[in-house]
């Protein structure tokens, strides 16, 4: 079987997760990555064993060698296990995550993160972005492979709207400096890219899976 076969089965296993998340609740946010906590232990073992599989067959085992140019652009994330993102589950006041972007620029080694938040009932509407830098991680031959090493900037917290209503004054709301851990650098590994499908790991095996996107009208921010 071919990395296209493969990567054409887990897309449409998370449409499919996607369309059932939303007949089991309208009020789901249209986009909002899935989690492997939204839904059973058989449909996450059904997307961990084909993305096991699609990066077995990755067509750019060394994308940080051979393809790092593939990383530029806008990506959005449609499934992860990472903690960081399971916990936009449980949102205080009601509040829930929808899409999650990342805007990546390889000429600059930069990056940030968008996560869309709104209520349901729409009191409110808003984001969360935090910026940040990169760096290829050397290998034993002190060549990049697959591991980039990251460093938080700035989160900055805006409010779009209050009950419909424009509010641009509040668009940032609040730039603070980003927290990175104590003792130890963020890493990430680029388990498989494609022209427009990325799979990562992160340090604590968290899985991100992202897909391409042209429209960038949702990461002005």
């Amino acid at each position: 079987m071919n990395y296209q076969t493969v990567k054409e089965q887990l897309q449409a296993l998370i449409q499919s997760l996607r369309q059932s998340l939303t007949k089991r609740d309208s009020n789901q946010p249209i986009g909002a990555p899935i989690t492997n906590i939204k839904i059973d232990e058989n449909q996450a073992s059904q997307m961990e064993g084909l993305t096991v599989e699609l990066e077995r067959l990755n067509p750019n085992p060394q994308p940080l060698r051979n393809a790092i140019n593939l990383l530029n652009g806008t990506w959005k994330l449609e499934y992860s296990t990472a903690r960081e993102i399971r916990v936009l589950d449980s949102l205080p006041l009601g509040l829930q995550v929808g899409q999650v972007f990342q805007v990546i620029n390889v000429a600059q080694a930069e990056f940030f993160n968008l996560a869309e938040v709104k209520h349901p009932w729409k009191v409110i509407s808003g984001g969360v972005k935090v910026t940040a830098k990169f760096e290829a991680d050397l290998d034993n031959s002190g060549l990049p492979n697959q591991r980039i090493n990251v460093y938080f900037d700035k989160r900055y917290l805006a409010i779009d709207e209050i009950f419909g209503i424009s509010t641009p004054m509040l668009n940032p709301l609040n730039v603070a400096p980003a927290n990175n851990p104590k003792g130890r650098v963020p890493s990430l590994d680029i388990t498989y890219l494609d022209d427009n499908f990325r799979i990562g790991r992160g340090g604590d095996q968290g899985l991100f899976i992202l897909q391409k996107v042209v429209d960038v009208s949702s990461t002005n921010f």
